[in-house]
């Protein structure tokens, strides 16, 4: 089974929220219920249609999308630094 067997990222769904596949519930909705102290039995019944391996395809799409972010820095102070 590969990410996007859990993930969906449609605009016709939460406005292209990246989403459990088949779900209305965003991965940001888990991840920041997660970081609030949630568990994840929690999140299990909270969300009944949910798995452990979907919570878990959500934080590895959020590890993912970090993974492959690209910051660009702009302005007068944005690398002349030399601390």
């Amino acid at each position: 089974m590969t990410l996007t067997d859990r993930i969906e990222i449609n605009p016709h769904v939460m406005l292209g929220k990246a989403v459990i596949r088949g779900t209305r519930v965003p991965v940001e909705l888990l991840l920041r219920k997660l970081s609030e102290g949630a568990s994840e039995r929690d999140l299990l019944e909270a969300y009944p249609r949910l798995t452990r391996e979907d919570i878990h395809a959500a934080m590895r799409y959020a590890a993912d999308t970090l993974a492959h972010e690209q910051v660009v820095f702009i302005g007068k102070d944005s690398g002349d630094r030399k601390d």
